[in-house]
């Protein structure tokens, strides 16, 4: 019964350690919790959610000084999320196929 409880307890731990976190809606604490946002990013954050929510991913980027692609994908791999989606750059491939295909039609 004592293992069930544990387990139980360390499931619902993990749960709370990855739950999402979306921009448009958390407050500056939840935003610092993300690893690489820092008190200037989630300022920066707040104040340019408060002109106007984040539409998507690509707004967020470039809204935000300092984030890119690669940034966008480490915050959300680690719980954040815009207008609750999750962050999927274009790979190489993807665009090298809608091109070829643009093409051929």
């Amino acid at each position: 019964m004592f293992r069930k409880l544990l387990t139980l307890f360390a499931a619902m731990s993990l749960g709370a350690a990855f739950a999402a976190v979306d921009v448009n809606k958390a407050s500056e604490a939840e935003l610092d919790g993300i690893k690489g946002v820092g008190p200037a990013t989630s300022t920066l954050i707040v104040a340019e959610r408060k002109k106007s929510e984040f539409k998507n991913w690509d707004d967020f980027i470039a809204r935000i000084k300092g984030v890119g692609q690669k940034t966008a994908a480490k915050f959300s791999a680690q719980g954040m999320t815009v207008d609750g989606t999750t962050y999927q750059a274009a790979t190489k491939t993807n665009t090298k196929t809608v091109q070829r295909k643009t093409e051929l039609n």
